[in-house]
Formats: structure tokens, sequence, C-alpha cells
């Protein structure tokens, strides 16, 4: 990406690197779900990148050559930063550079451009985010990163750097960032640096294939207990086809917060039970499949790795014997840790396994429901002032829902993301339009809301919710 420097005409800049040799080794586990998830998702879904925006440190130095020493450093300690995607002797496979450099985008942030900003190099880079995001990675060719600094007068004030999210992961990057600052502030990284992507593609040909082989087994029984639709058929599809619907509610985040203090569980799992409890009422059947995403750092050895290891987990929660909301809650929370244990796996041989098994395996859209809570702040405060319950049905008055972005393509047929919003938690809701038109989606986020302020009080018995909306497959719209 070229961006005008100072002068207002594009100026080149890299960041060299040297690091060690590596042989080249086939992709991760992680890597080969998330490549075949892009390939169904069609172009329009590629971009697959994690952004970040670092402030430089105030006691460091922050002039552009120190600025691109510590860039080049960062990539030289960590193969995975200089690894590109390419076929060799027919297969993909991750080939790592020795040495090189990485090209390296400096923006004014008085620019012309960002006049709109008011000279605010936060919100330069915010911007600047964007546009580098805004291009599929070209993996072959290009370094897994893009970087980009916003320079005020003769400082670098902030670091830019888009991420593939076919590299690495989210916690990956948090430990990228760590090591970059630590290069800014005193211009090395005592620690060594953690396995690397080709060296946990390795591992996995070796001393994991016992650990998938159980993994498999697990997705294998879970996935025969599953009804193979979750939701009925509605309507025609919309165009384009996966509408995404958001809920934002303070109500909801006050409500998650004392039911988990309630039931001393964790707000985490009183949101995949409220989800669980919503998907069985709706579909009508007593055996619920959720998807979730594992991060797999407890597996021994990779707390520090530098890969994509997060994966796919399964839960199957059963409330076959009708229990109440609480009783539902340690159900929800052993299906969960059973799919945490059971989220590190080969990908081919779960395919080769499910359809060995005759079961039908998700080449195109899943029918079950993947659930992502991606809160920072995450059960990190979990008590709340004494709040009156007339008080908080009186919150929900304010809760919004907005009609978001619509895709032609997505792997889900409903997926629910919880995220932080200010004072409140948001819940976004992207659905098949044939299974859940906007109308749909909408009652369905506030089915979810409206159990959590219950649940925030007292326990309640199945069915947990008063009414499921009707089926309409009879009657399809127009």
């Amino acid at each position: 990406m070229e961006m005008p420097d100072r002068a207002g005409t594009p100026t080149p800049h890299v960041a060299p690197f040297d690091g060690a040799s590596a042989a080249p080794a086939p992709l991760t586990w992680g890597q080969q779900a998330l490549w075949a998830a892009m390939r169904r998702r069609g172009a329009e879904q590629i971009l697959m990148s994690l952004r970040r925006i670092v402030a430089t440190p105030r006691r460091g130095p922050a002039d552009l050559a120190g600025v691109l020493r510590a860039v080049g450093a960062l990539v030289g300690r960590n193969s995975s930063l200089r690894t590109r995607i390419q076929v060799v002797d027919g297969d993909l496979r991750q080939v790592v550079a020795a040495t090189g450099e990485l090209p390296v985008a400096v923006v004014d942030a008085t620019a012309e451009e960002f006049a709109t900003h008011r000279h605010d190099p936060a919100a330069v880079a915010t911007t600047v985010a964007d546009q580098l995001a805004a291009t599929p990675f070209d993996h072959a060719r290009e370094w897994p990163q893009r970087v980009a600094l916003v320079r005020v007068d003769d400082r670098i004030s902030h670091i830019v750097v888009v991420f593939s999210h076919v590299t690495v992961d989210f916690v990956a990057v948090e430990t990228l960032l760590r090591q970059l600052r630590l290069l800014l502030l005193r211009g090395a990284v005592d620690a060594p640096a953690g396995p690397q992507s080709v060296d946990v593609a390795r591992r996995e040909q070796d001393v994991a294939q016992r650990r998938s082989a159980r993994a498999v087994a697990h997705w294998v029984d879970g996935y025969a207990r599953l009804p193979p639709e979750t939701l009925p058929w509605i309507a025609p599809p919309a165009t384009p086809r996966f509408a995404r619907t958001i809920l934002v509610s303070r109500a909801a985040d006050t409500a998650v917060r004392l039911a988990a203090r309630r039931c001393r569980v964790t707000g985490s799992t009183v949101l995949l039970a409220a989800v669980a409890a919503v998907v069985s009422r709706w579909s009508g059947t007593s055996v619920c499949g959720l998807h979730s995403m594992a991060n797999n750092r407890a597996v021994a050895g990779y707390a520090d790795a530098i890969a994509k290891l997060n994966q796919l987990g399964l839960l199957v929660i059963d409330s076959t014997d009708r229990p109440g909301f609480d009783d539902l809650l340690p159900r929800v929370w052993q299906a969960a840790l059973q799919a945490y244990r059971h989220s590190y796996y080969d990908p081919t041989e779960l395919g080769r396994a499910v359809e060995a098994a005759g079961l039908p395996f998700e080449t195109g859209v899943s029918p079950h429901c993947y659930v992502n809570d991606v809160r920072l702040a995450a059960d990190t405060d979990p008590l709340t002032p004494t709040v009156d319950e007339a008080q908080l049905r009186a919150v929900m008055a304010g809760t919004t829902v907005i009609p978001a972005e619509s895709l032609d393509h997505f792997t889900w047929r409903m997926r629910v993301e919880f995220t932080d919003q200010p004072g409140a938690i948001g819940i976004a809701l992207t659905g098949d339009s044939s299974h859940l038109p906007r109308p749909y989606a909408e009652r369905f986020l506030r089915d979810i809301e409206r159990l959590l302020v219950e649940v925030a009080f007292r326990d309640l018995p199945w069915p947990w919710l008063p009414s499921a909306p009707p089926d309409e497959r009879a009657r399809p719209r127009p």
C-alpha cells in the first residue's frame, strides 16, 4: 500500500529483517480450517484481518529509523511474520524467508486528506488501518502483515499493523504487540521467541495425532446426536441472503453480571446457556448443537506460540428432561469444557470420519449456531451494584436494534456474537434469511435479552420462554 509521505508524494519505506531459516512445512490445522472456510465463502468474504494500533511509548525513541528497526526486529525474531503460503510440489506449504524487507507506509497526520480528523493522530491511525485491511491478502506473494506509521512532525505517534488471520490468531497478536513495545522501549526482547507456525505444523504431523483422534471421535459422537436441521424454513431467501442485525442493550449487560453472580458461574456460561435456550425453543428440538472458538493455548508448549491455533469446538446440549435454566447452566459449562478439550484436531481427518459415519458434514452452510463471545471485558467485573428488577426492566426500553450489512455468502446459518459496547453489550445475529428473515432476527435477539433479564433475578422453568415463533413453512412469504 502506498500512502503519501510528508511532501505529498509516495515515498517507499522498508523495515529490513534477518532471521533463522526454516524448511517448508504444511499448513497448521487452524490454517487449514480457515483456508477451507475462505474458499466456501467466496471472494467477498476473504478479508480476514486483525487490525491493531500501537501508540509509541513516550519514554522510548520514536524517530522513523528507530521504529523501522523495531518493526524489522519483530519480523526477524518471528518466522511466522516472514512466511508465505505457496504451492510446493502440488501442495500448499508455509515457506519461510530468512531475510527480506517489509514494506512500511509512513503517513503524515497533518496531511490535507486527514483534515476531518482535526489532526488527531489516533483517528488518522484508525482510518489508515481500515485502508490497509480493505484489500485481501495475497498470501503467496505478500508478507502476512501490513504496517503503516503515523507521523506528527518528526515523531512517529502510532504504529498500525494489520495481520492476516490465516497466519496468527488473537492470542498470538497480543504476544507480538507486547514484543513490539519491548523492542521500542529497550531495543530487544530477552525471552526467546515462542513456537512459530512451521513448528506447530510439524508437531501436528507427529505427536499431536493422538490428541486429534480423540477430538475427532468426540465430534462424530456429537454429530450423531444432533438433528440435521436447527431452524425451520420460513421464506424464500432475500438478496443478499445473509443479513446481520445488532441489538445493543444496557439491560442485558447488567443482567448477565447479575445472573452470573446469582448462579456462581461466568458471564460467558450465562450467555451460552441463553443462546442454547432460545435456539432449542425456536427449533423445537431437545438436543441443541452450538459451535464456539477455542484458542487451544492450554495445549502444552503453546502458551506463547505465534501461529493460528484457534479452532472450532462443538457443544452438544441435551434438555430432554426439561431442566430449569439454573440446571441448564452446569450442562452448558460441561458441554463447553468438552468442546474446548476436543477443539484441536486435523480438519481433514474430521471430514473423513464424519463422512465414514454416514453423517452430514458441513461442506457448505452449517445448520448449527456459531456463538462467538469477543468481549474484551468478559467476566472481569462480574459484580454490579444492587439493581431493582423494575428498574432493569425499564432500562430495556432503551435497547436499540440496528440492521447491519448483508452478505451473499456465509459459513453459518446463524452466528451470534457478543461484543463490548459503551455501558452495554452488543448481540449481533447474522442469519440466513430463509430461516431468519430480519423481523425474526430481531425477535430472536429480543428473546435472548428478555431471557437474560428474567434469569438475573430467578430460575426459569422449562421451556424458559412463554412462546416460540410460529412455524410458517406452510405459508412462505412472497
